[in-house]
């Protein structure tokens, strides 16, 4: 990977991050409520919604460029030489470089989630309070608590989403691998349903969450290159 490209791919996935998670961040406070053992309004219901923002818009910068990064980077070195560099074997170069780019990503974004979720289920506790706490109680440990079912969660994730983009991005010609414009030309064709066909609201959300991840990354990547 050249140096254009790895900056490119730091800072178009840092940007994807912040916009995802800055967007979609009142849906994951509620979410986030909804499943706390207090119950919900004991939880904070509708009140500070944005509570815990500053963990997400800390973490969320370095965390998706990190995953980028391992990605392209796993992606360029595999696809350079060797068996992996066939055209048929693409699929499985983009599954490796994503489950890396999990597990790298993860390092940053299991902490900044064990912040946010905590402060977002306890409105009398602000971030930092959250942060000391933890480190006080159960020390730099507890930052990670759930990194390795957290990992083992976004990693099959990762292996479909990530393989049907880079497909979408090569085969689709009337977009020109342009992610936004595939999705606008389903739309455009199929109506909402033809984005959303068979969804429930969870999915829904996970869907427009990596419309504005993927389409964030590859508008800026393709900016700065």
């Amino acid at each position: 990977m050249q140096k254009r490209e790895f900056t490119a791919s730091l800072v178009a996935g840092g940007c994807a991050g912040m916009c995802v998670d800055l967007t979609l961040f009142p849906l994951d406070t509620i979410k986030t409520r909804l499943q706390s053992q207090q119950g919900f309004t004991k939880a904070g219901g509708f009140r500070g919604i944005y509570a815990g923002v500053p963990s997400a818009a800390i973490g969320s910068f370095p965390n998706a460029a990190a995953f980028f990064v391992t990605y392209e980077s796993t992606k360029s070195m595999l696809g350079a030489h060797g068996a992996l560099s066939a055209p048929h074997m693409a699929p499985v170069t983009h599954m490796l470089g994503a489950s890396l780019g999990e597990v790298v990503a993860c390092l940053i974004r299991v902490p900044t989630e064990v912040v946010k979720q905590r402060t977002q289920a306890s409105l009398s506790s602000n971030t930092y309070q959250v942060l000391l706490a933890t480190l006080r109680e159960e020390g730099v440990r507890g930052l990670y608590r759930g990194y390795k079912s957290t990992v083992l969660r976004e990693i099959p994730f990762s292996l479909v989403q990530f393989p049907l983009w880079e497909y979408l991005k090569a085969g689709t010609s009337t977009a020109s691998g342009n992610i936004p414009l595939v999705l606008l030309d389903v739309w455009k064709t199929r109506g909402l349903t033809g984005l959303f066909s068979g969804s429930i609201p969870r999915v829904t959300s996970i869907s427009l969450g990596g419309f504005i991840f993927l389409g964030a990354y590859e508008k800026v990547r393709r900016t700065l290159l």
